[in-house]
């Protein structure tokens, strides 16, 4: 399959993941994080699993015992890492290049 098509949701969650690399993160976390509904933010993660960027494993854990349903983690892959931090550079670039003449313009 291939790579997510990027959008500012996609950003979000790239930067999302991003602040924590290696770490497990589960879905309410991330949208804590982002600021998307789980609507948004569940579908891009699917997005990114088919595409090899991040991987999922169910907790393994006593719902009852605990209180509350298992979580799903993701965390992101050596590649998902790559191209995470690949798209996120390419748009800071692109904010950076499309404000250039304009904060220019505003220090004059």
């Amino acid at each position: 399959m291939g790579e997510p098509r990027i959008t500012a949701s996609v950003l979000k969650v790239l930067a999302g993941l991003l602040a924590e690399p290696g770490a497990q993160r589960y879905g309410l976390e991330l949208m804590q994080d982002t600021g998307l509904p789980s609507g948004t933010l569940y579908p891009i993660l699917a997005r990114f699993e088919r595409a090899g960027w991040v991987e999922s494993r169910w907790e393994q854990i006593d719902p009852a015992a605990e209180g509350r349903p298992s979580r799903r983690y993701y965390v992101l892959t050596a590649e998902g890492t790559v191209a995470a931090r690949r798209e996120v550079a390419l748009m800071r670039q692109q904010m950076s290049r499309a404000a250039g003449p304009l904060g220019q313009a505003q220090e004059a």
